[in-house]
């Protein structure tokens, strides 16, 4: 396996481009299937979790190509309706298959999914919206078999105990576009990824309305014929970037961003004492001053995202006084906390609270992974840390960060990529058959 070598104590300056969403570009991608004709899909970032959905594609009969960002995407002889176990279990994204099979083909076999251990993520909501629209539903051997002659629309209610589910809203909308008739999803997901893939879906012929609200409708279309669709910026790249400046003390400008998707960063930033100037597709971040403790809750779009609470944690360990980070989507995603504590930090878990006593000297050493956005935190504490440290497990990382060591060494740092031990782990695209490039700099967007 692979690990991140940094040296601490940097202070971030400089130019970084952010990529195209991850959480928006899987579940396009898994609506693919829906579609008649030729897909190109723009600003795709080149990451783990990409490969994983366009190797499960190509499984059951699609064809994939990569150029540059672009994808380029053919299912018009996929004649597979069987997503396997061994695909399914990397990432959670790849159950968004489910609806598009069934909405399709009338049948689909789908494995449970996997992804980041982040606390019980159950797809009952996934599940009780397909049964809505007709679909007749059952687990197997850890697979859900499905079969529908003809979906049917319905009005839907998606509203769970952590929220509104993404990916549910995703998987059920995808299925709703081929459905007989006009459905309603109340309490849907108004995450700005899930009103990319409205957009994709619009674009291929789709009738959907109220994208990025928490009411979209959907009249059914025979068929979805070709697209050409544009990904919509990683807010949460963005802001692990922002949240690094300002655990580092540092000054940079994130550009090809979409400041409306981080108003709730971008104002507890502002808060804690950063300065941010927005631009149309641009973010300039100082922390140069001195900065302070705050209360953060992470909640559904348009509040904090929990895909930063860990960030978050990090950065708050930095600073003096009393700071306390809910989650209230994922009350469990703290299993970082314990890997900030082995670098000096303060912290204690109340529920689905830490509160932090930050403000403590952290210091470099090795700490391990647990998850995509847990690995984010540890690399923004390290950064700050005095001191060299080895971030394990990597593996998480690359799922939803291309060339983060890059990005970060063209914005002033020390990050290094290096094999752990004798284990070789499969590198991300952008890294093979080129080790040497782990340790160049980035300031712009390939």
């Amino acid at each position: 396996m692979d690990m991140l070598v940094v040296q601490g104590g940097c202070t971030l300056r400089g130019h970084v481009f952010v990529d195209g969403a991850k959480n928006a570009a899987l579940p396009i991608m898994a609506a693919s299937i829906l579609l008649d004709g030729d897909i190109r899909i723009k600003r795709v970032p080149d990451l783990v979790d990409v490969q994983t959905m366009s190797l499960l594609l190509q499984s059951l009969g699609a064809e994939v190509t990569r150029s540059g960002d672009t994808l380029d995407i053919d299912t018009r002889d996929v004649a597979c309706q069987h997503a396997d176990y061994e695909l399914v279990r990397r990432m959670r994204a790849s159950v968004c298959v489910l609806g598009p099979l069934l909405a399709r083909f009338g049948r689909a076999s789908v494995s449970l999914p996997g992804g980041c251990n982040i606390g019980h993520r159950p797809i009952d909501l996934h599940l009780k919206g397909l049964a809505a629209l007709g679909a007749d539903l059952r687990i197997e051997r850890g697979y859900v078999i499905g079969e529908a002659s003809q979906l049917r629309g319905a009005d839907i209610f998606l509203g769970g105990p952590g929220g509104s589910t993404v990916t549910g809203t995703c998987n059920v909308m995808a299925a709703a576009c081929l459905a007989k008739g006009h459905t309603v999803i109340r309490a849907a997901a108004c995450e700005p990824e899930v009103a990319d893939l409205g957009r994709f879906l619009n674009g291929a012929g789709a009738r959907i309305s109220g994208l990025g609200t928490s009411t979209i409708e959907i009249t059914g279309v025979e068929g979805l014929t070709s697209v050409t669709h544009t990904v919509v910026p990683d807010r949460i790249e963005a802001a692990t970037f922002a949240i690094a400046a300002a655990a580092t003390r540092g000054n940079i400008s994130i550009h090809d961003v979409c400041p409306e998707h981080m108003a709730s960063v971008i104002e507890a930033l502002e808060d804690i004492g950063a300065t941010i100037h927005v631009a149309a597709d641009q973010l300039d971040i100082s922390a140069t001053g001195s900065l302070r403790s705050i209360e953060l809750a992470a909640l559904p779009f348009p509040e904090i995202p929990t895909d930063t609470q860990a960030q978050f944690m990090a950065l708050m360990a930095t600073v003096p006084g009393i700071s306390v980070v809910t989650d209230r989507v994922f009350p469990d995603r703290f299993m970082h906390a314990s890997e900030l504590v082995r670098m000096g930090a303060q912290i204690r878990r109340e529920g689905a609270s830490v509160v932090i006593d930050g403000g403590r000297r952290l210091t470099g050493t090795s700490v391990m992974a647990s998850d995509l956005r847990a690995s984010a935190a540890l690399v923004i504490a390290a950064l700050a840390a005095d001191g060299e440290s080895q971030i394990r497990r990597i593996y998480h990382l690359d799922r939803g960060y291309a060339r983060l060591e890059q990005k970060l060494n063209g914005l002033g740092a020390s990050v290094i990529r290096r094999a752990d031990g004798s284990a070789q782990a499969k590198r991300p695209h952008y890294l093979q058959g080129d080790s040497a490039r782990s340790k160049g700099s980035q300031s712009q967007r390939d």
